[in-house]
């Protein structure tokens, strides 16, 4: 583990994380919204709600270093999309396939970076985001496992 990674680089990779969490929530809004009856609903709901929780922890902590939180999930909207033409275009089952890419890449993203981050910072992450990252991601999976 690096312990001398600069606030600066840690505020960086943490907007990075940001900006993750914010498509993700937008995706599963947008999931939502496309499939009112969808049998998968509750968990899906659960879902978003676990990465607006995450937004407001890694907005919270990246102003608390100093820094300046990404309000916008960027080049990751484009995810969002995806979900929500996929949703209309294919319906429930290839919505929650999507779905589940983004958590793993979400998943990888967290695990791949963790060194770009102080330890402050770090033990965020590894104590209360990843732990959600990886439910979120047991979630789809097996969402996605129950509609094949």
């Amino acid at each position: 583990m690096q312990t001398n990674t600069s606030r600066t680089d840690t505020v960086e990779q943490l907007n990075s994380f940001l900006r993750g969490e914010l498509s993700a929530a937008e995706s599963y809004r947008e999931a939502l919204a496309k499939l009112p009856s969808a049998a998968s609903r509750s968990t899906l709901e659960e879902c978003a709600r676990s990465h607006q929780e995450r937004v407001s922890l890694l907005t919270s902590e990246v102003r608390r270093l100093g820094g300046v939180p990404a309000e916008s999930s960027g080049a990751w909207g484009t995810f969002a999309k995806l979900v929500t033409n996929s949703a209309q275009v294919f319906g429930e089952k290839a919505a929650i396939a999507a779905l589940e890419e983004g958590e793993d890449h979400g998943r990888n993203d967290y695990q791949r970076d963790l060194d770009e981050l102080n330890a402050e910072a770090r033990a965020l992450i590894e104590r209360q985001i990843l732990p959600e990252q990886l439910r979120t991601h047991r979630a789809m999976s097996t969402l996605k496992k129950t509609l094949s």
